[in-house]
């Protein structure tokens, strides 16, 4: 089963997708990845928020491992990152990434959140996120093989 990502927003767009697909074509089971590309709501603000954690929420299954991504979640490093998905894919723990729309998530996503992960206390573009986090996904792959991508 590959690590899902629900992500809010725009379809890739086409600077992002090249990167995307240069990784994603060299991810191997358990490391492949499924996106779920969820419409931004046509809400404001707080509503807005609220309608796409719901649906966000609607997508998790209850044996599904989230990760939420937020710049005040924890910063860990790549091999860090790696012996989590190891750990969680040995146990064929369905892994699901949560890149959340504009105005972020409700209560009840950090609330349903296994791990809440910052890339970075910098805040990123949506499509640049997707990328960064497929770079990230690949890169913990060859950690995980101890393959010489990753230099130390």
């Amino acid at each position: 089963m590959p690590i899902r990502i629900l992500t809010v927003g725009k379809k890739h767009e086409s600077w992002v997708s090249e990167g995307i697909e240069r990784y994603q074509k060299r991810l191997k089971r358990p490391f492949d990845i499924e996106w779920v590309i969820l419409s931004h709501s046509s809400l404001d603000d707080l509503r807005a928020r609220q309608e796409e954690s719901g649906r966000i929420l609607n997508r998790l299954n209850d044996n599904d491992y989230v990760i939420l991504l937020d710049e005040r979640g924890s910063n860990i490093d790549s091999t860090s990152l790696s012996n989590k998905f190891v750990t969680l894919l040995d146990k064929s723990q369905p892994v699901v990434i949560v890149i959340g729309g504009a105005f972020g998530v409700d209560k009840a996503i950090f609330e349903r959140a296994n791990f809440i992960w910052s890339l970075s206390k910098l805040v990123f573009p949506h499509q640049l996120v997707r990328l960064i986090l497929v770079e990230q996904v690949y890169r913990a792959q060859e950690i995980a093989g101890d393959k010489p991508y990753h230099h130390q």
